[in-house]
């Protein structure tokens, strides 16, 4: 199967899912999605993600985006790992996960890790790596993330980057994509060295 790449279209699938059987390219519909995977169910950086999303529901609903998530367990390890990330998640406000959560898409969508031969299931079967796909409503993927397992998402958006060799603590640098005048709103504290590089104290909030 050809490597997916931006602007191919996103393969379509049929699936038993934590809300029922789908069709994706019928799930998607008219809306943008977000497809995500995890390593696998009842593992801890996981549960934390996948309560945040849920938290944040309403969000993606303004933005007519629909979220899936993927990993390679089963549909019934899926039903009770979701109480257990509703239980936890309802500590940091209401968590409800409504979305799918469905397996053996990952071969599909080629989120399994060959990089690390340790990072296996107990028969032996790779995990899936952390992979991130938004798909627009014509089915074309616009935008892919791949990054191993241990590493967790940050779902804020800062509208920053780092300079060479920055350590905690130091400035950094605001996001080319925002205009100086924006920067000015959102960083009280920014210093203008050109039109381009404006730095800032890292936003605490």
């Amino acid at each position: 199967m050809p490597s997916l790449r931006l602007g191919s279209i996103a393969p379509d699938f049929e699936a038993e899912t934590t809300t029922g059987p789908i069709k994706f390219h019928e799930f998607i519909g008219d809306s943008w999605v977000i497809l995500f995977s995890h390593p696998g169910d009842f593992t801890p950086v996981c549960t934390t993600e996948l309560g945040e999303v849920a938290r944040r529901a309403d969000d993606f609903a303004k933005r007519n985006v629909k979220v899936i998530g993927i990993s390679a367990n089963n549909l019934q390890d899926h039903n009770s790992w979701i109480q257990d990330i509703n239980e936890y998640g309802a500590k940091f406000g209401p968590t409800d996960v409504q979305f799918p959560i469905d397996r053996r898409i990952s071969t599909l969508y080629d989120m399994l890790d060959e990089q690390d031969a340790t990072n296996r299931d107990a028969k032996g079967l790779p995990f899936t790596i952390r992979t991130v796909f938004v798909i627009d409503p014509k089915k074309v993927i616009r935008l892919t993330i791949s990054y191993p397992a241990s590493t967790g998402r940050n779902f804020d958006e800062y509208r920053i980057t780092t300079p060479v060799n920055w350590k905690k603590g130091d400035d950094v640098i605001v996001h080319p994509a925002v205009s100086t005048e924006q920067a000015k709103v959102l960083f009280p504290q920014v210093t203008v060295h050109k039109p381009y590089l404006r730095t800032t104290p890292f936003p605490t909030q």
